[in-house]
């Protein structure tokens, strides 16, 4: 059955282009005009408001009606004004109103007037917040609220009877404020127009724990939100495309959406504007990162001809980055050396990531080389790979003897980088490192590496719980879609997003954050913290591509203290329908139902 992204919001009109994106018969120079114009790949929703979290009335007469505004409307504005929102202004007072529409949402607000005697328009600030606080909140230069990137807190008007619309950005809480003295504002709908891609959701996972299951779909929902029409990092703040934090992204997509073109599309559209010796984004790490994007790419969706189509910059790519190294093979990459921010301080980790992201990137290399027929540029990867490992376990060596630790102390990025290349032994970079204080420690972006970091050291239980605790905490503090940044330290006393902070507690949005993040210029939905995803897909319903194109797959569940599990997974040739049972004595009862073009390994 098909899954819709709308689950439990209210969509009252949904508008889109027809198929054939055809213009008006009317248009003059159509064939001119149909050169000049470009169609969206988006549709739009109209969302009513689920609550009203907090109002400002007063002395109790200044609003009324306000209920009607949680009523599904049909954006028509009528001469019958009837069920209308009434708001007074005064020269004392001045009404507010916030609104809260159910989940995190991109796109914007419109909002439908009537007709009161004054045809003047009227004067309204609003305020977008992925939280209550932002939405309440001032840009003070302090508090780290901004209009950066998108609009989330400016002024407009009202016409007299008519109908407006404003906004784009990602929000779940809307405040309205009346900013004229003896006036009414008439308010028949404020609904939010929520702009995103209708596809169905091809990947599924479901288990006996509803707390994994929602943080699979969150995930999930939290990358559909960042596929506009590019690939974004996050709807509020950073609505470019970032190609390192696309990994995990892309990795989403492909296990919930399959193939959908806003993949190659924000590829293409960082190649173009980066032409070498530049490095995309202006960071080292990122232009390695398009390239292990391509060969995952590749192996989920066996395209060769588009792989063709990237072979010029990918060897030009692959030749410029092994210019950076050394004779004795260690990286000596530029620009911005840059892993996550959490790691930022931490040059050794920054170091140790970067010699193993690039081992990864030599080993990527002979891989797409070779399908692509070029075998003196594979063969001078793996050169480079070999003399890179080689030289890592020299520095290794060296380090154990003068009693220094030789994998980025402190590290849990490094550690799993280090473990995912080959450099350290899973088992050792889990029990010296990712298993050490549990989620403490974790990030958002390379949570998703620690958890694979962990799968491949065999700790499979560990990483799901710290899959409930990490993510799961978000989701206990109100999320909808997960953040830029998260650190359990932020936990002791600390409200949620979703409403008003009483006193005494500490403001999960407004009081942490840091480097780019601060305070409320914290994305609270951010596609990189995606990870869990296409883990538990990966991992414990247990799918794994072998060849280009799915047409082998290994199935290995993991249920560690699961007592099932059950999903889909999406491959060119359509879906693989997977149910994995525990049985008393242990072992696993699994049903594999695949496309005949696929053949599958089952391994329990």
């Amino acid at each position: 059955m098909r899954k819709h992204l709308l689950v439990g919001a209210i969509v009252c009109v949904s508008v889109c282009m027809n198929a054939q994106h055809q213009l008006p018969p009317a248009w003059k120079s159509v064939e001119k005009a149909q050169s000049s114009t470009q169609f969206d790949s988006r549709t739009r929703a109209y969302i009513t408001p689920t609550r009203v979290v907090w109002k400002q009335d007063g002395n109790g007469t200044l609003i009324s009606g306000l209920d009607n505004l949680l009523l599904p409307g049909n954006g028509q504005t009528d001469l019958a004004n009837t069920r209308i929102c009434v708001m007074k202004g005064t020269k004392a007072n001045r009404p507010s109103i916030l609104l809260d529409f159910g989940r995190e949402l991109q796109g914007g607000l419109q909002l439908v007037t009537g007709m009161p005697a004054d045809q003047k328009p009227v004067n309204i600030r609003v305020r977008f917040g992925e939280s209550v606080s932002e939405a309440m909140c001032d840009i003070d230069g302090k508090n780290g609220a901004s209009n950066d990137h998108a609009m989330r807190d400016f002024k407009m008007q009202l016409p007299w009877l008519g109908v407006s619309e404003v906004g784009n950005s990602g929000f779940r809480f809307v405040r309205i404020d009346l900013l004229d003295d003896d006036r009414e504002l008439h308010l028949k709908e404020v609904r939010a127009i929520f702009n995103y891609r209708d596809i169905p959701y091809l990947g599924s996972f479901r288990c006996n724990d509803e707390r994994l299951n929602t943080i699979w779909m969150t995930g999930a929902y939290t990358v559909h939100l960042n596929m506009q029409e590019y690939l974004w990092d996050g709807i509020k703040r950073d609505r470019l495309v970032w190609v390192g934090d696309l990994h995990p992204e892309v990795m989403t997509v492909n296990t919930v959406f399959g193939y959908n073109e806003v993949v190659p599309k924000s590829l293409d559209l960082i190649r173009d504007i980066t032409p070498l010796p530049q490095w995309m984004n202006g960071i080292s790490s990122y232009s390695i990162w398009w390239l292990l994007i391509h060969r995952d790419w590749y192996y989920y969706h066996g395209d060769l001809n588009y792989l063709k189509a990237q072979q010029t910059y990918l060897s030009d790519l692959l030749r410029f980055l092994i210019s950076k190294t050394d004779e004795n093979g260690h990286e000596k990459l530029d620009g911005n050396r840059f892993l996550d921010w959490p790691s930022n301080a931490n040059p050794v980790a920054i170091d140790a990531g970067l010699q193993a992201l690039m081992v990864q990137a030599m080993k990527a290399g002979n891989e797409l080389c070779t399908v692509l027929g070029d075998e003196a540029l594979a063969a001078e990867c793996r050169r480079t790979g070999e003399k890179m490992v080689k030289a890592s376990s020299s520095v290794k060596k060296a380090l154990l003897k003068s009693k220094v630790a030789p994998d980025a102390p402190g590290s849990k990025q490094a550690a799993s980088l280090l473990a995912l290349a080959g450099l350290m032994k899973p088992e050792e970079a889990d029990k010296k490192y990712l298993s050490v204080g549990g989620a403490n420690g974790f990030s958002t972006f390379y949570g998703y590496y620690m958890l694979r970091a962990m799968a491949a050291a065999g700790n499979y239980q560990g990483a799901m719980d710290v899959i409930r605790q990490y993510w799961g905490a978000m989701l206990d503090l109100g999320a909808t879609t997960f953040w830029e940044d998260f650190n359990m330290e932020w936990l002791p006393n600390a409200a949620g997003i979703d409403g008003l902070v009483p006193a005494g507690k500490k403001d999960i949005h407004g009081d942490f954050g840091a480097y780019c993040y601060k305070n409320f210029r914290h994305s609270l939905c951010h596609g990189w913290a995606s990870g869990p995803t296409s883990w538990l897909s990966e991992y414990v319903l247990g799918v794994q591509v072998v060849e280009p194109g799915c047409k082998v797959v290994r199935i290995t569940p993991h249920l560690g203290d699961l007592e099932w599990v059950e999903g889909t997974f999406p491959t060119p040739y359509g879906q693989i329908t997977i149910r994995h049972e525990k049985k008393a004595d242990g072992t696993i009862k699994s049903d594999v139902q695949a496309p005949k073009e696929i053949k599958y390994i089952l391994e329990n």
